[in-house]
Protein backbone atom coordinates (compact mmCIF):
# COMPACT_ATOMS: atom_id res chain seq x y z
CA UNK A 1 0.00 0.00 0.00
CA UNK A 2 0.87 3.79 -0.14
CA UNK A 3 0.76 4.98 2.90
CA UNK A 4 1.47 8.18 4.32
CA UNK A 5 2.83 9.07 7.94
CA UNK A 6 2.05 12.73 9.40
CA UNK A 7 4.36 13.51 12.66
CA UNK A 8 5.08 16.15 14.77
CA UNK A 9 8.51 14.66 15.33
CA UNK A 10 10.07 11.76 13.97
CA UNK A 11 10.46 10.28 17.86
CA UNK A 12 10.95 6.59 18.69
CA UNK A 13 7.46 5.51 17.73
CA UNK A 14 7.45 7.38 14.15
CA UNK A 15 11.31 5.57 13.56
CA UNK A 16 9.71 2.32 14.27
CA UNK A 17 6.23 2.45 12.17
CA UNK A 18 8.04 3.75 9.51
CA UNK A 19 10.31 1.45 9.53
CA UNK A 20 8.70 -1.62 9.85
CA UNK A 21 6.34 -0.79 7.40
CA UNK A 22 8.56 -0.43 4.61
CA UNK A 23 10.16 -3.93 6.11
CA UNK A 24 6.77 -4.76 5.18
CA UNK A 25 6.93 -4.03 1.56
CA UNK A 26 4.99 -1.05 1.98
CA UNK A 27 5.59 2.13 -0.23
CA UNK A 28 5.98 4.45 2.60
CA UNK A 29 6.25 8.39 2.70
CA UNK A 30 6.79 11.12 5.87
CA UNK A 31 5.51 14.15 6.42
CA UNK A 32 6.38 16.40 9.38
CA UNK A 33 3.04 17.84 10.44
CA UNK A 34 4.95 21.79 10.46
CA UNK A 35 1.77 23.34 9.21
CA UNK A 36 -1.64 22.80 7.52
CA UNK A 37 -0.28 23.87 4.16
CA UNK A 38 2.55 21.28 4.36
CA UNK A 39 -0.11 18.25 5.18
CA UNK A 40 -2.42 19.38 2.40
CA UNK A 41 0.82 19.52 -0.14
CA UNK A 42 2.28 16.00 0.92
CA UNK A 43 -1.36 14.52 0.23
CA UNK A 44 -1.35 16.23 -3.00
CA UNK A 45 2.37 14.82 -3.83
CA UNK A 46 2.24 10.93 -2.53
CA UNK A 47 -1.58 10.26 -3.02
CA UNK A 48 -1.84 7.87 -0.43
CA UNK A 49 -4.04 4.84 -0.07
CA UNK A 50 -3.92 5.32 3.83
CA UNK A 51 -2.54 7.94 6.30
CA UNK A 52 -1.29 6.60 10.02
CA UNK A 53 -0.20 9.24 12.45
CA UNK A 54 1.72 8.15 14.98
CA UNK A 55 2.61 10.94 16.94
CA UNK A 56 0.81 14.19 16.21
CA UNK A 57 -0.29 17.07 17.91
CA UNK A 58 -1.56 18.75 15.13
CA UNK A 59 -5.43 18.63 13.84
CA UNK A 60 -5.98 16.65 10.33
CA UNK A 61 -7.08 19.36 8.32
CA UNK A 62 -10.80 18.61 7.57
CA UNK A 63 -10.71 18.42 3.75
CA UNK A 64 -8.17 15.33 3.85
CA UNK A 65 -9.87 13.14 6.85
CA UNK A 66 -13.18 13.53 4.54
CA UNK A 67 -11.53 12.15 1.55
CA UNK A 68 -8.76 9.44 3.37
CA UNK A 69 -8.55 7.06 5.71
CA UNK A 70 -6.40 8.62 8.79
CA UNK A 71 -5.41 6.31 11.94
CA UNK A 72 -4.34 7.92 14.94
CA UNK A 73 -2.55 6.58 17.83
CA UNK A 74 -3.73 7.29 20.85
CA UNK A 75 -2.04 6.65 23.86
CA UNK A 76 -4.94 5.84 26.42
CA UNK A 77 -7.53 3.22 26.75
CA UNK A 78 -10.81 3.31 24.48
CA UNK A 79 -13.25 6.41 25.61
CA UNK A 80 -10.09 8.36 27.23
CA UNK A 81 -9.71 11.66 25.31
CA UNK A 82 -7.74 14.84 25.23
CA UNK A 83 -3.82 15.46 25.08
CA UNK A 84 -2.44 14.37 28.81
CA UNK A 85 -3.53 11.28 28.35
CA UNK A 86 -0.39 9.26 29.89
CA UNK A 87 0.43 12.10 32.70
CA UNK A 88 -3.45 11.60 34.04
CA UNK A 89 -3.17 7.69 33.96
CA UNK A 90 0.17 8.40 36.31
CA UNK A 91 -0.78 11.18 38.47
CA UNK A 92 -4.25 8.86 39.00
CA UNK A 93 -2.30 5.25 39.47
CA UNK A 94 -4.21 3.50 36.89
CA UNK A 95 -2.98 -0.16 37.57
CA UNK A 96 -3.68 -0.76 33.25
CA UNK A 97 -3.48 1.48 30.67
CA UNK A 98 -3.63 1.30 26.96
CA UNK A 99 -3.14 2.16 23.52
CA UNK A 100 -6.14 2.76 20.74
CA UNK A 101 -6.24 3.09 17.59
CA UNK A 102 -8.52 5.82 16.12
CA UNK A 103 -10.03 6.96 12.91
CA UNK A 104 -10.23 10.86 12.02
CA UNK A 105 -13.31 12.44 12.36
CA UNK A 106 -14.49 16.37 13.01
CA UNK A 107 -14.50 15.43 17.00
CA UNK A 108 -11.23 15.16 18.84
CA UNK A 109 -9.79 11.08 20.07
CA UNK A 110 -13.61 10.54 18.91
CA UNK A 111 -13.30 8.31 15.27
CA UNK A 112 -14.02 4.66 14.86
CA UNK A 113 -11.82 2.41 16.52
CA UNK A 114 -9.89 0.49 14.38
CA UNK A 115 -7.99 -1.33 17.50
CA UNK A 116 -7.00 -1.14 21.25
CA UNK A 117 -4.66 -3.16 23.84
CA UNK A 118 -3.91 -2.86 27.84
CA UNK A 119 -0.87 -3.47 29.27
CA UNK A 120 0.34 -2.94 32.90
CA UNK A 121 0.88 0.56 33.97
CA UNK A 122 4.76 0.26 34.96
CA UNK A 123 5.63 2.84 37.91
CA UNK A 124 7.86 5.02 35.79
CA UNK A 125 8.22 7.73 33.96
CA UNK A 126 5.85 8.96 31.33
CA UNK A 127 8.63 9.16 28.08
CA UNK A 128 9.78 5.20 29.65
CA UNK A 129 5.83 4.25 29.20
CA UNK A 130 5.54 5.58 25.74
CA UNK A 131 8.69 5.00 24.32
CA UNK A 132 8.83 1.19 25.74
CA UNK A 133 4.55 0.12 25.94
CA UNK A 134 3.04 2.55 24.08
CA UNK A 135 5.62 2.03 21.29
CA UNK A 136 5.27 -1.57 21.23
CA UNK A 137 1.10 -1.64 21.58
CA UNK A 138 1.06 1.16 18.48
CA UNK A 139 3.27 -1.34 16.54
CA UNK A 140 0.90 -4.49 17.19
CA UNK A 141 -2.13 -2.68 16.53
CA UNK A 142 -1.10 -1.22 13.30
CA UNK A 143 0.14 -4.31 12.13
CA UNK A 144 -2.85 -6.13 13.06
CA UNK A 145 -5.52 -3.47 11.55
CA UNK A 146 -3.84 -3.01 7.96
CA UNK A 147 -4.66 -6.71 7.98
CA UNK A 148 -8.78 -6.17 9.15
CA UNK A 149 -8.36 -3.13 6.40
CA UNK A 150 -7.45 -5.61 3.68
CA UNK A 151 -9.90 -8.36 5.22
CA UNK A 152 -13.25 -6.18 5.80
CA UNK A 153 -12.70 -2.82 5.11
CA UNK A 154 -13.50 -1.05 7.96
CA UNK A 155 -13.74 -0.75 11.45
CA UNK A 156 -14.65 -3.73 13.27
CA UNK A 157 -17.81 -3.51 15.15
CA UNK A 158 -16.68 -5.42 17.97
CA UNK A 159 -14.54 -2.50 18.98
CA UNK A 160 -17.25 0.25 18.52
CA UNK A 161 -19.76 -0.93 21.06
CA UNK A 162 -21.07 1.53 24.20
CA UNK A 163 -19.63 -0.63 26.55
CA UNK A 164 -16.15 -0.94 25.07
CA UNK A 165 -15.53 2.50 25.97
CA UNK A 166 -13.89 2.53 29.67
CA UNK A 167 -11.96 5.93 29.80
CA UNK A 168 -13.03 9.89 30.00
CA UNK A 169 -12.02 13.20 28.40
CA UNK A 170 -9.29 14.92 30.09
CA UNK A 171 -8.32 18.19 29.90
CA UNK A 172 -4.73 19.32 29.27
CA UNK A 173 -2.94 19.05 32.13
CA UNK A 174 -1.40 22.27 33.32
CA UNK A 175 1.78 22.74 35.94
CA UNK A 176 -1.14 24.06 38.72
CA UNK A 177 -2.35 20.19 38.55
CA UNK A 178 1.89 19.15 38.59
CA UNK A 179 2.97 21.11 41.62
CA UNK A 180 5.04 20.19 43.80
CA UNK A 181 4.13 20.69 47.13
CA UNK A 182 7.28 19.75 49.97
CA UNK A 183 5.79 20.24 52.76
CA UNK A 184 2.61 18.24 52.07
CA UNK A 185 3.33 15.88 49.59
CA UNK A 186 4.77 12.66 50.57
CA UNK A 187 7.95 11.18 47.96
CA UNK A 188 5.53 9.10 46.40
CA UNK A 189 3.11 12.22 45.27
CA UNK A 190 6.27 13.75 44.40
CA UNK A 191 7.70 10.95 42.37
CA UNK A 192 4.05 10.34 40.75
CA UNK A 193 3.79 13.89 39.65
CA UNK A 194 7.64 14.48 38.13
CA UNK A 195 6.64 11.36 36.57
CA UNK A 196 3.57 12.83 34.60
CA UNK A 197 6.27 15.49 33.82
CA UNK A 198 8.90 13.96 32.13
CA UNK A 199 10.18 14.37 29.57
CA UNK A 200 7.57 16.86 28.31
CA UNK A 201 6.86 19.58 29.68
CA UNK A 202 8.85 18.77 33.15
CA UNK A 203 7.41 19.81 36.56
CA UNK A 204 8.26 24.29 37.18
CA UNK A 205 9.63 24.55 40.68
CA UNK A 206 12.05 27.08 42.51
CA UNK A 207 15.07 25.91 43.92
CA UNK A 208 16.74 28.79 45.88
CA UNK A 209 14.86 31.65 44.58
CA UNK A 210 15.13 30.56 40.93
CA UNK A 211 12.61 29.12 38.58
CA UNK A 212 13.32 25.58 37.12
CA UNK A 213 11.77 22.35 35.05
CA UNK A 214 12.66 19.39 36.77
CA UNK A 215 13.28 16.12 35.25
CA UNK A 216 14.47 12.70 35.70
CA UNK A 217 13.60 11.68 39.54
CA UNK A 218 14.70 8.59 41.33
CA UNK A 219 13.63 7.68 44.48
CA UNK A 220 16.33 8.19 47.39
CA UNK A 221 15.74 5.89 50.53
CA UNK A 222 18.84 6.17 52.51
CA UNK A 223 19.67 10.15 52.52
CA UNK A 224 17.17 12.21 54.62
CA UNK A 225 17.10 16.21 55.11
CA UNK A 226 15.29 18.51 57.81
CA UNK A 227 13.93 20.90 55.38
CA UNK A 228 11.46 19.32 52.57
CA UNK A 229 12.81 20.59 49.16
CA UNK A 230 16.61 21.58 50.47
CA UNK A 231 19.19 20.26 48.54
CA UNK A 232 21.41 17.60 50.52
CA UNK A 233 23.63 15.71 48.29
CA UNK A 234 24.99 16.15 44.64
CA UNK A 235 26.03 13.38 42.94
CA UNK A 236 27.77 13.03 39.54
CA UNK A 237 26.01 16.49 38.57
CA UNK A 238 22.32 15.40 39.86
CA UNK A 239 20.73 17.04 43.11
CA UNK A 240 19.16 14.98 45.87
CA UNK A 241 16.57 17.30 47.76
CA UNK A 242 14.76 16.10 50.72
CA UNK A 243 10.92 15.48 50.89
CA UNK A 244 8.75 15.52 54.27
CA UNK A 245 9.04 11.57 54.36
CA UNK A 246 12.97 10.56 52.31
CA UNK A 247 14.48 12.19 49.59
CA UNK A 248 14.35 12.50 45.69
CA UNK A 249 17.18 12.51 43.21
CA UNK A 250 16.89 14.92 40.30
CA UNK A 251 19.49 14.88 37.17
CA UNK A 252 18.57 17.49 35.09
CA UNK A 253 17.18 21.14 35.57
CA UNK A 254 15.68 23.90 32.79
CA UNK A 255 15.14 27.05 33.98
CA UNK A 256 12.27 28.98 33.02
CA UNK A 257 11.94 31.62 30.03
CA UNK A 258 12.85 35.16 31.42
CA UNK A 259 14.18 38.50 30.05
CA UNK A 260 13.18 36.87 25.96
CA UNK A 261 15.61 34.07 26.68
CA UNK A 262 14.62 30.46 26.38
CA UNK A 263 16.87 27.97 27.94
CA UNK A 264 17.56 24.23 27.44
CA UNK A 265 18.16 21.13 29.12
CA UNK A 266 21.54 20.57 31.72
CA UNK A 267 22.67 18.50 34.35
CA UNK A 268 21.27 20.14 37.40
CA UNK A 269 24.53 21.10 38.86
CA UNK A 270 25.40 22.82 35.58
CA UNK A 271 22.72 25.37 36.42
CA UNK A 272 23.22 25.56 40.24
CA UNK A 273 27.05 25.83 40.75
CA UNK A 274 27.54 28.34 42.92
CA UNK A 275 24.84 27.62 45.54
CA UNK A 276 26.14 24.26 45.84
CA UNK A 277 29.58 25.17 47.57
CA UNK A 278 28.50 23.93 50.98
CA UNK A 279 26.31 21.09 49.62
CA UNK A 280 28.07 17.24 50.48
CA UNK A 281 29.20 15.66 47.31
CA UNK A 282 28.58 11.61 47.61
CA UNK A 283 29.77 10.03 44.73
CA UNK A 284 29.89 6.20 43.66
CA UNK A 285 32.54 3.47 43.75
CA UNK A 286 34.36 3.07 40.54
CA UNK A 287 31.78 -0.30 40.45
CA UNK A 288 29.13 -0.26 42.06
CA UNK A 289 26.65 -3.19 42.47
CA UNK A 290 23.00 -2.44 42.17
CA UNK A 291 21.22 -0.79 44.74
CA UNK A 292 17.25 -0.24 44.66
CA UNK A 293 17.87 2.43 47.22
CA UNK A 294 19.46 4.87 45.60
CA UNK A 295 20.17 6.42 41.99
CA UNK A 296 22.66 5.46 39.38
CA UNK A 297 24.39 5.74 36.40
CA UNK A 298 26.63 2.85 36.43
CA UNK A 299 26.47 -0.25 37.82
CA UNK A 300 27.56 -3.72 37.81
CA UNK A 301 26.91 -7.78 38.44
CA UNK A 302 28.01 -10.95 38.02
CA UNK A 303 26.42 -14.50 37.68
CA UNK A 304 27.38 -17.45 35.71
CA UNK A 305 31.11 -16.64 35.01
CA UNK A 306 29.00 -13.11 33.22
CA UNK A 307 29.79 -9.58 33.88
CA UNK A 308 26.56 -7.40 33.78
CA UNK A 309 27.55 -3.80 32.90
CA UNK A 310 24.61 -1.23 33.39
CA UNK A 311 24.98 2.43 31.84
CA UNK A 312 21.58 4.27 31.98
CA UNK A 313 22.72 8.16 31.16
CA UNK A 314 19.61 10.49 30.61
CA UNK A 315 18.31 10.30 27.20
CA UNK A 316 21.06 8.49 26.17
CA UNK A 317 23.25 11.19 25.75
CA UNK A 318 27.22 10.87 26.94
CA UNK A 319 28.73 13.56 28.59
CA UNK A 320 32.84 13.81 28.41
CA UNK A 321 32.60 13.12 31.99
CA UNK A 322 30.05 10.21 31.84
CA UNK A 323 32.53 8.74 29.21
CA UNK A 324 35.31 8.54 31.16
CA UNK A 325 33.15 7.38 34.37
CA UNK A 326 32.27 4.41 31.98
CA UNK A 327 35.75 3.98 30.50
CA UNK A 328 37.05 3.71 34.13
CA UNK A 329 33.75 1.26 34.78
CA UNK A 330 35.18 -0.68 31.88
CA UNK A 331 38.44 -1.30 33.13
CA UNK A 332 37.74 -2.57 36.39
CA UNK A 333 34.69 -4.65 34.74
CA UNK A 334 36.93 -6.50 32.46
CA UNK A 335 39.50 -6.68 35.51
CA UNK A 336 36.89 -9.27 37.39
CA UNK A 337 36.76 -12.89 36.45
CA UNK A 338 34.79 -13.42 33.85
CA UNK A 339 34.42 -14.98 30.56
CA UNK A 340 31.68 -12.63 28.81
CA UNK A 341 31.04 -9.11 29.75
CA UNK A 342 28.11 -7.90 28.76
CA UNK A 343 27.25 -4.20 28.18
CA UNK A 344 23.64 -3.71 29.13
CA UNK A 345 23.54 0.13 27.92
CA UNK A 346 19.78 1.71 30.03
CA UNK A 347 16.27 0.90 30.20
CA UNK A 348 15.12 3.22 27.14
CA UNK A 349 18.11 3.78 25.62
CA UNK A 350 22.01 1.95 24.75
CA UNK A 351 23.77 5.38 23.85
CA UNK A 352 22.87 7.73 21.62
CA UNK A 353 26.68 9.33 21.69
CA UNK A 354 28.14 12.35 22.45
CA UNK A 355 25.90 14.60 24.77
CA UNK A 356 25.03 17.94 22.48
CA UNK A 357 23.51 19.95 25.24
CA UNK A 358 26.29 20.29 27.27
CA UNK A 359 28.69 20.65 24.78
CA UNK A 360 25.55 23.52 23.70
CA UNK A 361 26.41 24.79 27.45
CA UNK A 362 30.08 24.85 27.27
CA UNK A 363 31.92 28.19 27.04
CA UNK A 364 34.32 26.52 23.88
CA UNK A 365 31.61 24.26 22.05
CA UNK A 366 34.07 22.99 19.42
CA UNK A 367 36.59 22.07 22.01
CA UNK A 368 34.00 20.42 24.55
CA UNK A 369 32.51 18.76 20.99
CA UNK A 370 36.04 17.30 20.83
CA UNK A 371 36.82 16.50 24.46
CA UNK A 372 33.53 14.66 24.16
CA UNK A 373 34.26 12.66 20.94
CA UNK A 374 37.97 11.76 22.12
CA UNK A 375 36.29 10.14 25.37
CA UNK A 376 33.96 7.86 23.66
CA UNK A 377 36.32 6.97 21.56
CA UNK A 378 38.65 6.00 24.33
CA UNK A 379 35.29 3.49 25.34
CA UNK A 380 35.12 2.48 21.55
CA UNK A 381 38.54 1.17 21.49
CA UNK A 382 38.88 -0.22 25.06
CA UNK A 383 36.37 -2.50 23.93
CA UNK A 384 37.61 -3.43 20.50
CA UNK A 385 40.95 -3.99 22.13
CA UNK A 386 39.26 -6.01 25.30
CA UNK A 387 40.92 -9.56 23.93
CA UNK A 388 40.85 -12.24 26.94
CA UNK A 389 36.84 -11.85 27.28
CA UNK A 390 33.95 -12.09 24.66
CA UNK A 391 31.94 -8.88 25.00
CA UNK A 392 28.21 -8.58 24.33
CA UNK A 393 26.10 -5.09 23.46
CA UNK A 394 22.61 -5.76 24.59
CA UNK A 395 20.39 -3.51 23.49
CA UNK A 396 17.17 -3.65 25.37
CA UNK A 397 16.58 0.02 24.16
CA UNK A 398 17.13 2.09 21.01
CA UNK A 399 20.67 3.10 19.87
CA UNK A 400 21.58 6.35 17.67
CA UNK A 401 24.76 7.83 16.33
CA UNK A 402 27.66 7.23 18.09
CA UNK A 403 26.14 4.96 20.46
CA UNK A 404 24.98 2.43 17.78
CA UNK A 405 28.64 2.45 16.63
CA UNK A 406 29.93 1.82 19.64
CA UNK A 407 27.21 -0.70 20.60
CA UNK A 408 28.41 -2.62 17.40
CA UNK A 409 32.16 -2.48 18.70
CA UNK A 410 31.04 -5.34 20.57
CA UNK A 411 31.81 -9.12 19.90
CA UNK A 412 28.28 -9.51 19.67
CA UNK A 413 25.04 -7.41 19.34
CA UNK A 414 21.91 -9.34 20.83
CA UNK A 415 18.69 -6.76 20.22
CA UNK A 416 15.63 -6.81 21.77
CA UNK A 417 12.50 -7.25 19.37
CA UNK A 418 11.25 -4.13 17.91
CA UNK A 419 14.06 -1.76 19.44
CA UNK A 420 15.66 1.07 16.51
CA UNK A 421 18.75 1.95 15.67
CA UNK A 422 20.13 5.03 13.79
CA UNK A 423 23.71 4.61 13.21
CA UNK A 424 24.42 7.52 10.96
CA UNK A 425 25.76 11.29 12.25
CA UNK A 426 24.41 13.51 8.66
CA UNK A 427 21.40 14.67 9.92
CA UNK A 428 24.34 17.06 12.97
CA UNK A 429 26.52 18.37 9.93
CA UNK A 430 28.79 14.88 11.16
CA UNK A 431 31.54 13.05 9.66
CA UNK A 432 31.55 10.46 13.00
CA UNK A 433 33.70 8.80 14.77
CA UNK A 434 33.38 5.97 17.35
CA UNK A 435 35.32 3.82 14.69
CA UNK A 436 33.06 3.46 12.67
CA UNK A 437 34.78 3.41 9.20
CA UNK A 438 36.52 0.21 11.44
CA UNK A 439 33.52 -1.59 12.96
CA UNK A 440 30.76 -1.11 10.41
CA UNK A 441 32.41 -2.25 7.28
CA UNK A 442 33.47 -5.32 9.50
CA UNK A 443 29.66 -6.18 10.61
CA UNK A 444 28.01 -5.40 6.89
CA UNK A 445 30.87 -4.89 4.23
CA UNK A 446 32.29 -1.12 3.03
CA UNK A 447 29.04 -0.38 0.57
CA UNK A 448 26.52 -1.31 3.12
CA UNK A 449 28.28 0.42 5.95
CA UNK A 450 28.24 4.01 3.50
CA UNK A 451 24.61 3.29 2.85
CA UNK A 452 24.04 2.87 6.23
CA UNK A 453 25.52 6.34 7.15
CA UNK A 454 24.75 8.20 4.10
CA UNK A 455 20.57 7.18 3.84
CA UNK A 456 19.77 8.08 7.09
CA UNK A 457 17.53 5.88 7.62
CA UNK A 458 16.09 4.08 10.75
CA UNK A 459 16.77 0.26 11.00
CA UNK A 460 14.66 -2.09 12.82
CA UNK A 461 15.60 -5.72 14.38
CA UNK A 462 14.85 -7.45 11.44
CA UNK A 463 16.29 -5.77 8.90
CA UNK A 464 19.53 -5.32 11.18
CA UNK A 465 19.70 -8.91 11.80
CA UNK A 466 19.48 -9.57 7.95
CA UNK A 467 22.26 -7.26 7.30
CA UNK A 468 24.41 -8.70 10.20
CA UNK A 469 24.00 -5.89 12.52
CA UNK A 470 22.15 -7.95 15.03
CA UNK A 471 23.83 -11.34 16.12
CA UNK A 472 20.21 -12.55 17.89
CA UNK A 473 16.93 -10.85 18.35
CA UNK A 474 15.59 -11.56 21.28
CA UNK A 475 12.24 -11.85 22.99
CA UNK A 476 10.53 -7.88 23.07
CA UNK A 477 8.63 -8.71 26.75
CA UNK A 478 11.90 -7.51 28.69
CA UNK A 479 11.68 -10.46 31.48
CA UNK A 480 12.20 -13.25 28.84
CA UNK A 481 14.34 -11.04 27.14
CA UNK A 482 16.86 -11.17 29.59
CA UNK A 483 16.47 -14.67 30.20
CA UNK A 484 17.16 -15.46 26.98
CA UNK A 485 20.07 -13.15 26.89
CA UNK A 486 21.72 -15.04 29.77
CA UNK A 487 21.03 -18.02 28.16
CA UNK A 488 22.80 -17.05 25.16
CA UNK A 489 25.50 -15.50 26.91
CA UNK A 490 25.81 -19.20 28.48
CA UNK A 491 26.68 -20.66 25.25
CA UNK A 492 29.22 -18.13 24.66
CA UNK A 493 30.86 -18.95 27.70
CA UNK A 494 30.89 -22.90 27.63
CA UNK A 495 35.01 -23.53 27.54
CA UNK A 496 35.55 -25.04 24.30
CA UNK A 497 33.13 -22.76 22.58
CA UNK A 498 34.88 -19.47 24.83
CA UNK A 499 38.30 -20.80 24.29
CA UNK A 500 38.03 -20.86 20.36
CA UNK A 501 35.81 -17.99 19.91
CA UNK A 502 38.96 -16.04 22.00
CA UNK A 503 41.48 -17.45 19.88
CA UNK A 504 40.10 -16.52 16.94
CA UNK A 505 39.22 -12.73 18.19
CA UNK A 506 42.84 -12.52 19.20
CA UNK A 507 44.20 -13.43 15.91
CA UNK A 508 41.76 -11.57 14.14
CA UNK A 509 42.52 -8.50 15.94
CA UNK A 510 46.34 -9.10 15.05
CA UNK A 511 45.29 -8.92 11.54
CA UNK A 512 43.25 -6.14 11.76
CA UNK A 513 45.97 -4.02 13.47
CA UNK A 514 48.58 -5.12 11.14
CA UNK A 515 46.78 -4.42 8.34
CA UNK A 516 45.52 -1.05 9.50
CA UNK A 517 45.93 0.39 13.04
CA UNK A 518 43.13 1.08 14.90
CA UNK A 519 45.28 4.64 15.42
CA UNK A 520 45.11 5.24 11.49
CA UNK A 521 40.84 4.44 11.41
CA UNK A 522 40.59 7.61 14.24
CA UNK A 523 43.03 9.84 13.18
CA UNK A 524 41.22 9.97 9.84
CA UNK A 525 38.08 10.46 11.16
CA UNK A 526 38.97 13.05 13.88
CA UNK A 527 40.30 14.90 11.03
CA UNK A 528 37.19 14.79 9.37
CA UNK A 529 35.46 15.51 12.89
CA UNK A 530 37.90 18.34 13.63
CA UNK A 531 36.17 20.59 10.62
CA UNK A 532 33.09 19.31 10.85
CA UNK A 533 33.09 20.65 14.91
CA UNK A 534 34.46 23.77 13.15
CA UNK A 535 31.40 24.59 10.71
CA UNK A 536 28.40 25.98 11.03
CA UNK A 537 26.40 23.66 9.94
CA UNK A 538 27.12 21.40 13.15
CA UNK A 539 26.95 24.43 15.08
CA UNK A 540 22.87 25.18 13.79
CA UNK A 541 21.87 21.87 13.42
CA UNK A 542 22.96 21.67 17.25
CA UNK A 543 21.33 24.39 18.35
CA UNK A 544 18.06 23.83 16.66
CA UNK A 545 18.10 20.32 18.08
CA UNK A 546 19.33 21.22 22.02
CA UNK A 547 16.84 24.21 22.01
CA UNK A 548 14.12 22.08 20.64
CA UNK A 549 13.17 24.68 17.48
CA UNK A 550 10.94 23.07 14.70
CA UNK A 551 12.31 22.16 11.85
CA UNK A 552 11.94 24.24 8.30
CA UNK A 553 10.90 21.34 6.09
CA UNK A 554 10.51 17.51 6.23
CA UNK A 555 14.53 15.95 5.31
CA UNK A 556 14.02 14.86 2.16
CA UNK A 557 15.51 11.47 2.89
CA UNK A 558 12.08 10.52 4.59
CA UNK A 559 10.06 12.48 2.25
CA UNK A 560 10.23 10.74 -1.00
CA UNK A 561 6.77 12.55 -2.27
CA UNK A 562 9.04 15.38 -1.65
CA UNK A 563 11.95 14.54 -3.23
CA UNK A 564 10.52 13.25 -6.41
CA UNK A 565 8.74 16.43 -6.85
CA UNK A 566 12.05 18.14 -6.74
CA UNK A 567 14.18 16.11 -9.06
CA UNK A 568 11.35 16.59 -11.48
CA UNK A 569 11.36 19.94 -11.00
CA UNK A 570 7.40 20.58 -11.20
CA UNK A 571 5.72 23.68 -10.73
CA UNK A 572 5.49 25.04 -7.26
CA UNK A 573 3.44 22.96 -4.97
CA UNK A 574 1.26 25.73 -3.75
CA UNK A 575 -0.06 26.48 -7.41
CA UNK A 576 -1.38 22.88 -7.32
CA UNK A 577 -5.53 23.05 -6.85
CA UNK A 578 -7.30 21.83 -3.52
CA UNK A 579 -8.89 19.79 -5.81
CA UNK A 580 -5.60 17.97 -6.64
CA UNK A 581 -6.28 16.43 -3.01
CA UNK A 582 -9.53 14.24 -3.60
CA UNK A 583 -8.67 10.74 -4.83
CA UNK A 584 -10.58 8.92 -7.67
CA UNK A 585 -12.50 6.73 -4.82
CA UNK A 586 -13.45 9.23 -1.69
CA UNK A 587 -12.98 7.42 1.77
CA UNK A 588 -16.23 6.57 1.86
CA UNK A 589 -15.88 4.62 -1.15
CA UNK A 590 -12.31 3.01 0.14
CA UNK A 591 -14.00 1.96 3.50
Amino acid sequence: MRILLFASAFNGLTQRIFEELLASGHDVSLELALSRRHMLDAVKLFKPELIICPFLKQRIPDVIWQNYLCWIIHPGIPGDRGPSSLDWAIVEQQPQWGVTLIEANAEFDAGAIWGYEFFPARKTYKASLYRREVTTTASHLIHNALVTYQQLGSAPEKYNSPTVKQGEWHPLMRQPHRHLNWLVDDTDTLLRKLYASDSCPGVLDEIQGQLFYLYDAHIERTLKGDSPGEIIATRHDAICRATRDGALWITHLKPAPHDNQSFYKLPATQWLDQQLLTVPDIPQTELPAPNPNTWQEISYSELDDIGYLTFDFHNGAFSTAQCLRLLNAYQAACQRPTQVLVLKGGTDFWSNGIHLNTIEAAKNPTMEAWKNIKAINQVTEAIITTTDKLTVAALNGNAGAGGAVMAFACDYVVARQGIITTPYYKPMGLYGSEYWTYVLPKRVGEECAQHLTEACLPVGTQRGFALGLFDAVLSERTELYWQQLHDFCLKLSETKYWQHELLQKQHRRQLDENHKPLAVYEAEELNQMWQCFNSQTFHNARHVFVYKKEPQQTPLYLAPHRQQHQERNQEPIHNMTIQAIEPENKKEAVV
